[in-house]
């Protein structure tokens, strides 16, 4: 595809009109026109909004050839994940986890993925099964895994939540308050090293990083996903490390570096 032709399939995907990419970019829409039948190139600077305003990166706009995959939101049925986490719970008599699942369900009800129809418990669950995956069936991890949004997203209180104390302290190590620009920096390191202080908290916490890069692509803007990919390099060592020194978790440590890093590497290639 042309330029001209990428940044009119793009405007039309955002439901824009010409004339509200102008104003955006401060040009009239015969300029916005011009570029799209590919009379005049936009100049550098033009460009480099352009691609701001789209969310995209300017090789996006630029590149003469694209190919389009056909892609999916979801690969697991969430209700086929329920069933296999609560026969398992059952099953070693993880007596948190059987609680948390069907309180997850309710509390998460008609709540979606950023961006998408994605029911939200699809990733509590997801997380709940990547532990499980990895042959850890610590019924704490399990079920803050199953609770850890609830607090923060659902309106819930710790009092709430139908597990031991324990697990509650999971959950508590896991919300935080929302953040601000100026005071994002402060709580954030608070907050890690909270969850550095528990290795099954660090545990979970790094499943739900795992599960949060590998969506990032359709639920996050091109600034979120740089500030996804700065933070984990800065707090994520040191969590990984907690979790290493705990035998029990210390080939999920492994398994859960090589994927972060691996997909941290794969996003920075393509932006």
């Amino acid at each position: 595809m042309s330029i001209g032709s990428n940044i009119r399939r793009m405007r039309e995907e955002r439901k824009l009109t010409q004339e509200q990419v102008a104003d955006q970019l401060d040009v009239t829409f015969q300029a916005v026109s011009s570029w799209e039948r590919d009379e005049y190139r936009p100049d550098t600077e033009k460009l480099i909004r352009l691609a701001k305003l789209f969310d995209v990166s300017v090789s996006a706009l630029v590149e003469e050839r694209r190919s389009f995959f056909r892609t999916k939101e979801t690969i697991y049925d969430w209700q086929h994940m329920k069933t296999y986490v609560k026969a398992t719970a059952k099953t070693l008599a993880l007596k948190d986890t059987l609680k948390a699942v069907d309180y997850a369900v309710e509390a998460h009800k008609d709540q979606k993925r950023k961006k998408s129809d994605v029911p939200y418990i699809y990733h509590p669950l997801n997380m709940a099964c990547h532990v499980l995956s990895m042959s850890i069936t610590d019924d704490q991890v399990i079920a803050a895994c199953l609770l850890h949004d609830v607090i923060e997203d659902c309106g819930k209180s710790l009092d709430d939540l139908p597990v031991r104390n324990e697990t509650r302290e999971i959950v508590r190590l896991l919300s935080h308050v929302k953040t601000t620009d100026e005071n994002r920096d402060e709580i954030m390191t608070a907050y890690y090293e909270g969850i550095a202080s528990d290795p099954k908290a660090a545990l979970v916490k790094c499943v739900d990083r795992c599960n949060n890069i590998t969506t990032m692509c359709w639920g996050l803007r091109r600034e979120r996903i740089y500030r996804m990919i700065k933070e984990t390099e800065q707090y994520f060592p040191l969590l990984l490390d907690v979790i290493k020194a705990e035998s029990a978790f210390n080939n999920a440590a492994w398994l859960l570096k090589y994927q972060m890093e691996s997909m941290l590497e794969i996003y920075k290639r393509l932006m």
